[in-house]
């Protein structure tokens, strides 16, 4: 049964990682481990003026559904909102706990991971990239107010 959820789909989203490795000036990073298998992603941002993601890479560490999250997160963050990432990542969580349809619009790819609803010792993992991502945000916004506020 746990085959079915490590379909073609899913190897080959986890196969390819975009963006991989680190950032040498980050404005923000982040870094989340699944505390159950200990997937880990460290993922570091740089913002343009708006807010939105111009620079993005990721050190994943992860079994493939976390791999499989975040090759569909690196394809797609190049030029997100802070919202846009949350919202992803609200939209993956009732999809993984309540039978939502999941993420629309730029992060659509991530309803390929609907599967792992059933299967909840496998959520943490399926997270961890886009809950990096989403602290590296955040960090880099927070940042960017810090300075604009020193000034």
């Amino acid at each position: 049964m746990i085959d079915d959820l490590y379909s073609t789909r899913i190897l080959t989203l986890a196969a390819n990682l975009p963006h991989a490795g680190r950032l040498a000036a980050p404005d923000g990073t982040g870094e989340r481990v699944a505390r159950l298998c200990g997937s880990r992603a460290i993922v570091d941002v740089v913002l343009d003026p708006e807010g939105r993601v111009a620079r993005f890479a990721q050190d994943i560490k992860a079994c493939a559904l976390g791999q499989a999250a975040a090759g569909v997160l690196g394809e797609a963050v190049i030029g997100a909102t802070v919202d846009e990432v949350r919202t992803a990542r609200d939209d993956t969580l009732v999809m993984l706990k309540s039978g939502g349809e999941g993420p629309t619009g730029r992060f659509e790819g991530l309803q390929a991971l609907q599967q792992v609803a059933d299967y909840p010792a496998r959520h943490a993992s399926t997270l961890v990239a886009i809950e990096a991502t989403l602290d590296a945000v955040s960090a880099a916004l927070a940042r960017r107010g810090a300075t604009a506020g020193a000034a």
